[in-house]
Parts: C-alpha cells; structure tokens; sequence
C-alpha cells in the first residue's frame, strides 16, 4: 500500500504558486491518477485519458481544499477519484453519441424538407409538454427506465446506466410505457 498524499502540508504553505513541493505533490497526485485512469480506462476512450487525468485531478484538489483538518489524502480515495471521473466521461460520450460529419455529398442524400407548418410545430409542442407532464407523473423507477428508453437506450444498457438488472429495468420500461400511454389517453392523445 502507497503512502497517503503530504498534500495537507504542502498546501498549508503561504505561497503556493511558487512552492516547488507543491508542484511536486501534484505532480505525484498526477501520476498516480493517471496509473489509476488506465487501469479502468476502455480502450476506446484511451485518447482522452489526460482529459480525464486532469478532471480527477481538480476534483481531488478542490475536495482536499475544502477539508478540514490536514487529513492526508489515501490511495483508494485517488483510484475512487480516477474512476469516477472515468465514468462521467463515459456517461458524457454516450449521451453526445457524437457522429462524425462527412463533407462529400451522397447521391442517394434526402432532399432538405419542406417548410414546417406553424400549426404542426404548435401540436408537437404540446405532445411533447404532454409526454413531460406524464413522465413526472409516473414513479421514479419507471421515470428514469423509460426516459432512458425514450432517449434510445436499450433495456441492457439502461440497466447498465443505472445499476439494476435487465428483468427489472424490462418490467419497469413496460410498466411505464403503459402507464404514459394510459395518462396521454386521458390527455387526449391518441398514440
């Protein structure tokens, strides 16, 4: 087992800008997040692991500024740091589900659509106040399974995403689809 982190001392200096054991502190705190980072990093998102690196690393610095007490900082909290950041970037790339932009034109490409109506652009604003309205209604179990649903997660990867099984995340978005039908019926809202 490492050592805890000295950073409490190094931090209670006067001038921390030009303090060179604080550099070196963070500089250690550094290496050992970005050790943690590949250890739990996938393989397609390695080129961002210094991006990540950096995140934990401010998140460790300004939790440890907000301490009370010199409280040295353990490994496990720098590895739960590294692999937290970790997840928020991958929960970030999956919500982005970014798509790459091709400049070449395609022969089969769809023409641009027409105009929209005025008067179809007021109904889908209110289906789409409709669908908020009963999604806050329903429990929140259901709620979450079947935003995520909604938002075009598959049943496992919405069990991935919140932590819960794939029969329970499957009676969940089928409980709640039911119940948002149900209460867009009682709207007015035909499906």
């Amino acid at each position: 087992m490492e050592k805890p982190s000295s950073l409490a001392a190094s931090t209670e200096r006067a001038d921390a800008s030009n303090d060179p054991l604080l550099e070196q502190e963070c500089a250690r705190l550094r290496r050992e997040l970005a050790r943690a980072v590949m250890r739990v990093c996938p393989r397609w998102l390695t080129a961002q692991t210094d991006d990540i690196v950096q995140v934990a690393l401010i998140r460790v610095l300004e939790a440890h500024r907000r301490r009370e007490g010199p409280e040295p900082l353990s490994t496990f909290y720098l590895k739960r740091a590294a692999y937290n950041a970790t997840i928020d970037e991958i929960r970030k790339r999956r919500r982005q589900r970014e798509v790459p932009i091709d400049d070449t034109p395609v022969a089969d490409a769809p023409t641009p659509a027409a105009p929209a109506d005025p008067e179809r652009v007021q109904q889908a604003a209110e289906i789409g106040l409709g669908i908020q309205d009963c999604l806050a209604r329903l429990v929140e179990s259901r709620r979450l399974a079947v935003t995520l649903y909604l938002q075009g997660h598959n049943v496992p990867e919405t069990g991935r995403i919140l932590g819960w099984g794939t029969k329970r995340v499957e009676n969940l978005v089928f409980r709640g689809l039911a119940d948002l039908r149900q209460c867009l019926v009682s709207k007015g809202y035909q499906p």
